[in-house]
């Protein structure tokens, strides 16, 4: 069993022994002791409990990885021939750089191995889950990013252990570049559900690129079309939820089949089920497939599961006539759903989904009482209390990650909350209908794309801003510091509301920090410095020059590799207005960044070299210009500009 098994085991026995006493001295002096104290060891005899079954559960778990060929085979890095079903649906790899080149990119397959045959010829049935990596051609992309999960694959590679110890992984498969070699097709309900997607996706082919790109993701969870700009505009905001499927989605599809939530199980409930004269069971058991079909189409997202079980667990009380509590209902779902698959405890998108979902349960009523007593009317003080309260509570763990702290995140959610709803809605229709009748999911589609759009813009706006993020140290430290000083801030926010002056200036140091006028920043930095000629960006390797040619404006040589840093570097300049970008080559430590410069500024013409190496990169120039309607001309010997 090894010693971290035998440490998990010895940790669940004393649990177990401690609960067990608890119950027997809560059981023996139920006379003698009082009320709430009975109450309080039966809570920590049920804590330990679900600790120690949990514990148990997750090294059963954990060894279950590791036993079988697999994880062997990954030791030695051997070669082998796989055959596996897949799980999830493939997705590509993030363009990096390296050097003054992209990375390749691969298309990732999460995967269940059923048969190895190693090196040596022997065959072995196993389960279990592996990560598939290829990087095939360009024209054979597209027949690996179809596949469906459980479709059965055989590939041959390299194996290699997990990159980091303690995933649930028992090896990365390197598969040889090609095709896919398919050995058995998805099953009739991945059919289906590949069916919808594949149906929305084609719906919104006529939509602007963000409302194309983004509609998919808003209601099904499709982020293949997000591109790598918006993709970053969403995390500096902390919009990301937007991008995953949520239980907002899942809400307002058991909303029209049971009404508002507070009414589904009393005589003056609504919706269609009231309306077609559903009784409460038939109602739940309809309930209950909508769910698992959601989960189908929606793909078992951490989120996904977390709004599912929340919502099985609601329908289980309404369908027995039982007292709906939500807070419970919450805790019961995380408590199966963590027993059911434990690695969920290391997904960042769960811990979120639940943490955002406690809050709006515990912190969200009370905060909206207290502004609404406060004079703001009810609905923008729930959004308000709302997208606070979920703020409040994820921001640790979000630094603890990405060691940032968004400080538009607030305001942004509140812009984008007002579109999600009809996006959502709209969307969801023409999900359903583009299979029967392609031309009217179109339809549909079109009205959907404006608060689509919408979102997305002011998701590219707040990112925009220069002080949108703020460095924050990262790791366990970093997410403390961070819990401790929202505590205070919770906790002085209370007497901040008593004076509306204070209040207000607290609101005008935030719109500062946030906005950075240059003025205020020269004053309180020193940068840039008076009459400031030319400037070397800090971009890390490559190149980004910036040569002042007037108030707010700029001439840039070269974009570096990447577009946070020469947009965060313009912005601190106060550029505005770039009358001509020169790109001296196509490497892509001096163009990968060409998406920042473009951001929020009047680009008049890209000058670029006459030798197109490499092709690639020269074409992502010529497309990403081409967006933003900006003009790309060839630099000619003697050629001389003013």
């Amino acid at each position: 069993m090894g010693t971290p098994g035998r440490t998990v085991a010895v940790v669940c026995a004393g649990a177990c022994l401690a609960a067990a006493v608890l119950l027997y001295v809560t059981r023996r002096r139920r006379v003698d002791l009082a009320q709430a104290r009975r109450r309080t060891a039966g809570a920590i005899a049920a804590v330990l409990l679900c600790g120690a079954t949990a514990g148990a559960v997750a090294a059963l778990h954990a060894a279950d990885v590791r036993r079988g060929p697999v994880p062997a085979l990954a030791g030695e890095f051997a070669e082998a021939t796989a055959e596996v079903t897949v799980t999830r649906d493939p997705r590509l790899s993030r363009p990096r750089v390296r050097g003054a080149a992209l990375a390749p990119v691969s298309v990732v397959v999460e995967a269940e191995a059923t048969r190895i045959t190693g090196p040596d010829g022997t065959s072995t049935k196993t389960r279990a889950p592996v990560l598939v990596t290829v990087r095939p051609e360009t024209r054979q992309r597209a027949a690996w990013i179809r596949l469906l999960p459980s479709t059965r694959l055989r590939v041959h590679g390299r194996l290699a252990p997990p990159l980091r110890d303690g995933d649930r992984l028992a090896a990365v498969v390197r598969g040889d570049s090609g095709p896919p070699r398919v050995i058995g097709a998805p099953n009739s309900v991945q059919r289906l559900a590949g069916r919808l997607r594949a149906g929305l996706r084609t719906a919104t082919d006529g939509l602007s690129p963000d409302a194309r790109a983004l509609l998919p993701g808003l209601v099904v969870g499709d982020t293949s079309r997000v591109p790598p700009d918006l993709d970053e505009a969403f995390r500096a905001t902390d919009m990301t939820h937007l991008l995953a499927v949520s239980g907002s989605n899942l809400t307002l599809l058991l909303a029209l089949l049971t009404g508002p939530p507070h009414l589904a199980a009393r005589a003056e409930r609504r919706g269609l089920a009231a309306a077609l004269g559903m009784r409460l069971r038939t109602t739940a058991l309809l309930g209950g497939a909508l769910t698992l079909g959601f989960v189908v189409v929606c793909r078992p997202d951490p989120s996904v599961l977390r709004a599912a079980a929340c919502g099985l667990i609601t329908l289980l009380a309404i369908g027995t006539g039982r007292r709906r509590s939500l807070l419970p209902a919450l805790a019961a779902a995380v408590l199966a759903l963590l027993l059911y698959d434990p690695w969920l405890a290391r997904s960042y998108g769960f811990v979120l989904s639940v943490l955002a979902t406690g809050a709006l349960l515990t912190f969200g009523p009370g905060w909206s009482a207290a502004l609404r007593r406060r004079g703001v009317p009810p609905r923008p003080a729930e959004m308000l209390a709302a997208a606070a309260a979920a703020q409040a509570v994820c921001a640790p763990v979000v630094v603890m990650m990405a060691a940032r702290v968004s400080l538009v995140a607030i305001p942004c959610n509140l812009f984008a909350e007002l579109a999600v709803g009809p996006a959502m809605i709209l969307g969801s229709a023409a999900l359903a209908v583009a299979p029967l009748a392609l031309p009217v999911a179109r339809w549909i589609a079109w009205p959907a794309g404006w608060p689509a759009e919408w979102i997305a813009g002011v998701a590219r706006t707040g990112a925009g801003l220069p002080g949108a993020e703020a460095g924050w140290p990262g790791g366990w430290p970093g997410g403390l510091l961070l819990a401790a000083v929202t505590l205070v801030a919770v906790l002085l926010g209370r007497r901040l509301l008593r004076h509306r002056w204070l209040w207000a200036v607290c609101a005008l140091l935030l719109l500062l920090a946030v906005i950075r006028p240059a003025p205020l920043t020269r004053v309180l930095t020193g940068w840039p410095p008076p009459g400031w000629r030319i400037v070397a960006c800090d971009v890390g390797q490559g190149d980004a020059l910036v040569l002042a040619a007037g108030p707010g404006t700029a001439v840039v040589v070269d974009a570096g590799p990447e577009p946070r840093a020469v947009d965060r570097c313009l912005r601190t300049l106060g550029v505005v207005r770039i009358p001509l970008l020169v790109l001296t080559h196509f490497h892509a430590d001096h163009v990968a960044g060409l998406p920042g410069v473009l951001r929020g500024r009047s680009v008049g013409a890209i000058e670029t070299t006459g030798l197109a190496e490499p092709p690639g990169q020269a074409a992502a120039v010529r497309r990403g210009a081409a967006a933003a309607r900006v003009p790309v001309v060839t630099a000619g010997p003697g050629e001389r500009r003013r």
